[in-house]
């Protein structure tokens, strides 16, 4: 079995949730004995052809055709192979086009959906109308849609209901308990100037409106005075996310103690140090598919406070491995305060946030487990090609 796997990230160049899916994917489908020929996007690394993505010919010009210029590329070089799988609008027109030009049958995972994210138009101004378009394009001419939670599948069919249902297959994401575990370590928090003695809440994600940081934070006006909130969040989106985010740690900062902000990606096993020791773990999201935070916060032994979106309640066992709290979208201010009394919480009662994240533990290495993943998208490239040993 010979796949092309399609990604604008992949290890060590990964900065969101679609990234650390592909890499686990990857390693998992090559331990299977699966030929995996991974084309990426940016900078040359070991395991993969990179494609750069700046086209001079384009310079100036919007980023999304930037991205369909390297897809170009990309959809060249897939040659020889038996299915092409694609992850993300980035590289879902290269697997689309390389479905056309080469006969073989395209898979789209659904990480997330364009038109589920309508603030992406901050980001990307017309190209949002562009990666709107070729991620309909692609999903409705795929041999198959891997939707990464039953939510997901769900908001797959309400977007594009010209796609038949049985195309669509819900295979999880999932989570290396080897590589998130409970590190005892704290030198990583020592250096962002964290107190150990203090209880702390952590949150892990990118700086977009899809993970809510401006909740978190305005939620952190709430919380006990004792409780510390650390932030490894990654570059905001635009410059005016960038300078409402900013403005919000600062009027925090003004008020209370123990506001730490790490704008920056962090190496994995600093990342599950933060984890480990948090009394919680927040994932505010206004929008996600699934969450792998909440996994890697879980198999760290870490109790989870998370906004009961998309697919976040099928991996948060609300009141057994965390909690979750409801998102009133016309009642903001409601949300902040229930995240808030949940965190605060949690911190006033660090034996059950213990018992949480041991149940989290637990969990995540029972029912999350990538062999698996990589079992049900194997068997489903097989399907696709005609089975194993059998030509199309």
């Amino acid at each position: 079995m010979r796949t092309a796997l399609l990604s604008r990230e992949y290890p060590p160049f990964v900065y969101g949730g679609g990234g650390v899916h592909v890499g686990f994917l990857v390693e998992h489908l090559r331990r299977r004995g699966v030929d995996v020929r991974v084309q990426c996007m940016g900078e040359p690394r070991d395991g993969a052809t990179a494609h750069g993505e700046h086209d001079a010919r384009l310079a100036g010009a919007n980023p999304a055709l930037g991205v369909f210029s390297t897809d170009t590329a990309i959809a060249a070089a897939v040659t020889d192979v038996d299915v092409v799988h694609s992850h993300t609008w980035y590289t879902n027109l290269a697997g689309h086009w390389a479905k056309l030009l080469h006969g073989i049958p395209h898979v789209v995972t659904a990480h997330s959906l364009e038109p589920m994210r309508p603030w992406k138009a901050e980001q990307l101004g017309g190209g949002y109308r562009l990666s709107s378009w070729a991620e309909r394009t692609a999903f409705e001419a795929a041999d198959a849609v891997i939707a990464v939670s039953r939510s997901t599948r769900h908001d797959v069919l309400a977007c594009y209901p010209g796609i038949d249902p049985a195309r669509v297959h819900v295979i999880g994401n999932g989570i290396d308990t080897d590589a998130y575990h409970p590190d005892p370590g704290d030198d990583v928090l020592r250096r962002i100037g964290v107190d150990p003695t203090r209880p702390y809440v952590a949150f892990v994600g990118r700086t977009t409106r899809q993970k809510g940081v401006p909740h978190l934070l305005r939620a952190g006006l709430r919380l006990h005075p004792r409780v510390q909130l650390v932030l490894l969040a990654g570059a905001a989106d635009t410059p005016e996310l960038a300078a409402e985010v900013g403005a919000a740690v600062d009027d925090l900062a003004a008020v209370r103690d123990g506001v730490f902000l790490v704008p920056a990606v962090l190496p994995p096993e600093e990342v599950r140090q933060v984890l480990s020791h948090a009394v919680a773990s927040c994932c505010p999201s206004v929008y996600e598919p699934l969450g792998i935070v909440n996994l890697e916060a879980m198999a760290c032994g870490t109790a989870v406070v998370a906004s009961a979106v998309g697919g976040i309640p099928e991996v948060v066992d609300h009141g057994v491995t965390g909690t979750l709290v409801p998102l009133d979208r016309d009642d903001p201010e409601a949300f902040e305060r229930d995240l808030a009394a949940a965190l605060d919480e949690l911190a006033a009662d660090p034996a059950r946030a213990a018992r949480m994240g041991r149940a989290g533990r637990a969990r995540a290495v029972a029912e999350f487990g990538w062999a698996g993943v990589a079992e049900r998208t194997h068997h489903l490239y097989e399907a696709l090609a005609g089975g194993p040993g059998r030509p199309r």
